[in-house]
């Protein structure tokens, strides 16, 4: 059986799977349930100065059958008593002291208000601090969250202020609403940081009502924007989870966030790099039980795959993230169309022809152009009463690639319905690997 224990920046957990900080963290009771459940650690809901939240706070994207592709909030931090937070903590700790309880941290940007929440949340038995730098709204406007996380100068000097007292890792949760995630990481690292969480949630706004031009969530006729999360987040997590792992002057361990909701997305975030997992919108959709399902997929693969623990493969992917300019250009993939699966839907023949580069043909069928232009004759003869004539349609159309313009885009891949009718595969051009650098530098284009 592969063995999930996770030691992250020091904090020890049973697996990789911590709740993310946000409402299913929001009390003691909660993290208890989530803990029975199997999860490993938790985040607690970002502790300071309680606020009053608006009603409502949530908004969503639907894609295709999906509820919740995407989720909009304009919830803040706790609305809860400081004290109440910290005296739950102590007790799920004591419950619970195998697992990872982190204590999510919001104040005013003072030194000693700083040295006064890391105090007590360290009194309470917090293992770590997350230092909320990501926040996109509300607390932004007050000077906090995310104000300070795209300041790398602000980063370092909070930093360095919570690790004056501290006796716990303390770790920077960073935004993504940023230039460059990199410039706030080194400065995380440079305040002496112990690790980094990445990401948090994107400034968004999810829709507006065509009827009452209303945009959506809606407090008594007015909006803000808001933090977008959930499965739609995931690409960009994985591209700037990928940055900042692979950044040689930031070096610290990364908490990734952002759209995992199944053990394949753990999969991918700890290839590139992560060494805990934190999950929040899914668990908001589906229950703390989503957990079972992640443990026991991420178990069974890495069985499959002959890994015993989480550092045999942590990382795995990130060599294969190169510059653009690293590329080979002279290595070439055409599609190939398997004609007993083809089903004759013409998705791939109709992207081809509109969206890319004009290289799938169906054999009697006339290119779009000259299916336009009969069209327009057709009419032409026959202005008030056009007939569509299909005495020439067959009843199913195989399409054919011509390989030598196929560029190997995937596009009709990426559209064909059905499983392994398409293949995209390699072809010999013969020439030997050359990127666009070893161009450059010979002084050719």
């Amino acid at each position: 059986m592969a063995d999930l224990t996770t030691r992250f920046a020091g904090i020890q957990s049973p697996n990789p799977f911590w709740l993310a900080s946000g409402p299913p963290a929001n009390c003691g009771d909660q993290v208890m349930r989530a803990f029975d459940a199997g999860w490993g650690g938790a985040v607690w809901k970002t502790i300071g100065e309680p606020i009053v939240n608006v009603s409502s706070r949530y908004s969503s994207i639907d894609w295709s059958g999906q509820r919740m592709m995407g989720l909009n909030n304009i919830e803040l931090i706790t609305d809860r008593p400081i004290e109440t937070n910290f005296r739950e903590i102590s007790e799920v700790k004591k419950r619970y002291p195998r697992h990872a309880v982190i204590a999510s941290l919001m104040v005013e940007s003072k030194r000693e208000t700083w040295h006064d929440i890391v105090r007590r949340a360290e009194d309470s038995g917090a293992d770590g601090l997350e230092l909320n730098f990501g926040c996109p709204h509300g607390m932004s406007e007050r000077g906090m969250g995310s104000a300070v996380g795209q300041v790398p100068e602000y980063t370092t000097l909070i930093t360095g202020w919570v690790k004056e007292v501290a006796r716990t890792p303390v770790l920077i949760k960073l935004t993504p609403n940023i230039s460059d995630i990199r410039t706030i990481a080194r400065a995380a690292r440079l305040g002496d940081a112990d690790g980094l969480s990445a990401i948090n949630t994107i400034n968004s706004i999810t829709g507006i009502d065509l009827d009452s031009f209303m945009p959506r969530p809606d407090v008594a006729g007015l909006s803000s924007h808001g933090g977008y999360c959930g499965p739609a987040v995931k690409p960009i997590a994985l591209h700037l989870v990928q940055q900042i792992s692979s950044d040689p002057e930031v070096r610290l361990p990364v908490s990734g966030i952002g759209g995992i909701a199944t053990w394949r997305d753990a999969a991918e975030f700890l290839l590139l790099g992560c060494t805990s997992l934190q999950v929040c919108t899914a668990v908001m959709h589906y229950g703390f039980r989503i957990v079972e399902d992640m443990i026991e997929g991420l178990s069974n693969w890495m069985d499959e795959k002959g890994f015993r623990g989480l550092e045999d493969f942590r990382g795995l992917s990130l060599p294969r993230v190169v510059d653009w300019g690293a590329l080979d250009l002279n290595y070439k993939i055409v599609a190939r169309i398997d004609p007993a699966l083809c089903i004759g839907c013409d998705l791939c023949y109709i992207a081809c022809w509109d969206g890319a580069h004009q290289c799938i043909h169906i054999e009697g069928v006339p290119t779009p152009e000259r299916l336009l232009e009969q069209s327009r004759d057709r009419i032409a003869r026959t202005p008030l009463v056009p007939r569509v004539d299909t005495s020439t349609t067959p009843a199913l159309r195989i399409p054919r690639v011509d390989e030598q313009e196929c560029v190997g885009c995937n596009l009709c891949w990426l559209v064909c319905p059905v499983e392994g009718c398409i293949t995209m595969e390699r072809i010999d051009t013969g020439r030997p690997a050359e990127t666009w650098h070893e161009r450059i530098t010979r002084g050719t284009r």
